[in-house]
C-alpha cells in the first residue's frame, strides 16, 4: 500500500512543475507573438533582395566574382542555426538530427565536413561529436541582430575565399505555423540563380516576359556591393525563422507538459483517496474486530 504521505510530497511536487510550465508557456506565447511579427515583417524585404540579386546574376558575368565560383567540392560546411536554450520540445533535436543526416551522406561521398553553430544547443552537441566546429556563436538567438548576422557572414565569406569551404549549406527551423517548425537546408554559397531563386520561387516563378532594367553603375559593381548583404541577410533571415519556431515549439512544449502535470495529478490524487480508504477500513476493522474480542 502506498504511503499516504509520499503520495501527497509527489502531488505537491508535480504542482509545482505545473506552476512552472503554465507560465513558461505565457512568456514564450508573450515573445512568439514579437518573433512572428519580425518574421513576416522581415520575408517580403528578403525575397525582395533575393529577387533583385536573381536578376542582376543573370545579365553579369559570374567569372568576375569570387563568391560565384563553382569549385570541385572536397569540403562542405553547414551552418547550423539552432536556440540557445532548451524546453521546446524536439524542436532542436530535429535540427541536429537533419544536419548530421546530410553530414553523413556528404561523409560516404568522400568529403570533409564542419559545422559553424549559431546558438548553444547546436555547438553544445557538436563540440562533442567530433565534427569540426571551426567557429561559433552563442547567446545571440534571444533577439537576433544583423550585427550578429555580420560577424557570422564575415567568418563564412573569408574561410570560403581561402578555399577552406568549397560549399556552404544553411541549416534553420523554417516557421510554418504555431504547430510546425520544419528544419530547411538550404545552399548559401557559392552564391547562383539557384541560391537566388529558392525552391519556392522556382516553383511559382513567372513564365511571361520579365521587364528589362537599366543599371547605373553597372550590374557587376552592384552585384559586388550586394553580394556580402545578401549573405547576411540570409542569416538573419534564418535567425528570427529559428527565432520564432523556437518559440513556438516551446509554446507546445510547455502545454503539453501542463497537460501531463494535470494527468499525473488526477491519477495521484485517485491512488491518495484509494489508499486513504483503505487506510480508514483497516482502522474500521481493528476497532470492530477489538470490540468483538472484548466482548468474548
Amino acid at each position: 500500500m502506498p504511503n499516504l504521505k509520499d503520495i501527497q510530497i509527489k502531488i505537491s511536487g508535480i504542482k509545482k512543475t505545473q506552476q512552472i510550465t503554465k507560465a513558461m508557456n505565457m512568456v514564450a506565447a508573450a515573445k512568439f507573438r514579437g518573433a512572428q511579427e519580425k518574421v513576416e515583417e522581415f520575408r517580403p524585404y528578403a525575397s525582395k533582395f533575393s529577387q533583385v540579386m536573381g536578376q542582376l546574376s543573370e545579365i553579369a558575368d559570374p567569372n568576375a566574382f569570387p563568391l560565384m565560383e563553382i569549385r570541385d567540392v572536397k569540403k562542405v560546411c553547414v551552418l547550423l542555426v539552432t536556440a540557445d536554450r532548451g524546453l521546446c520540445g524536439a524542436f532542436n533535436a530535429n535540427l541536429i538530427n537533419e544536419t548530421q543526416k546530410y553530414l553523413r551522406a556528404q561523409q560516404a561521398e568522400g568529403k570533409d565536413v564542419a559545422v559553424i553553430c549559431l546558438g548553444r544547443k547546436g555547438y553544445g552537441f557538436f563540440s562533442k561529436s567530433g565534427v569540426e566546429v571551426p567557429y561559433h556563436l552563442v547567446d545571440c538567438m534571444a533577439n537576433p541582430h544583423i550585427s550578429d548576422a555580420k560577424k557570422v557572414g564575415m567568418e563564412l565569406t573569408k574561410r570560403f575565399l581561402d578555399g577552406e569551404f568549397d560549399e556552404v549549406h544553411l541549416m534553420y527551423g523554417k516557421f510554418v505555423n504555431v504547430v510546425t517548425q520544419k528544419p530547411t537546408l538550404q545552399k548559401l554559397l557559392p552564391i547562383s540563380p539557384q541560391v537566388l531563386a529558392g525552391p519556392e520561387d522556382e516553383e511559382s516563378q513567372d513564365t511571361g516576359p520579365k521587364p528589362t532594367y537599366i543599371y547605373e553603375p553597372g550590374p557587376e559593381e552592384i552585384l559586388d556591393t550586394l553580394m556580402p548583404m545578401f549573405i547576411n541577410v540570409q542569416i538573419l533571415a534564418s535567425m528570427l525563422e529559428t527565432g520564432a519556431s523556437e518559440q513556438a515549439a516551446r509554446m507546445t512544449a510547455m502545454d503539453n507538459a501542463s497537460r501531463a502535470c494535470k494527468d499525473m495529478i488526477e491519477s495521484l490524487t485517485l491512488t491518495y483517496n484509494k489508499a486513504r480508504q483503505a487506510a480508514i477500513t483497516a482502522e474500521l476493522m481493528d476497532i470492530v474486530g477489538g470490540a468483538e474480542a472484548l466482548k468474548g
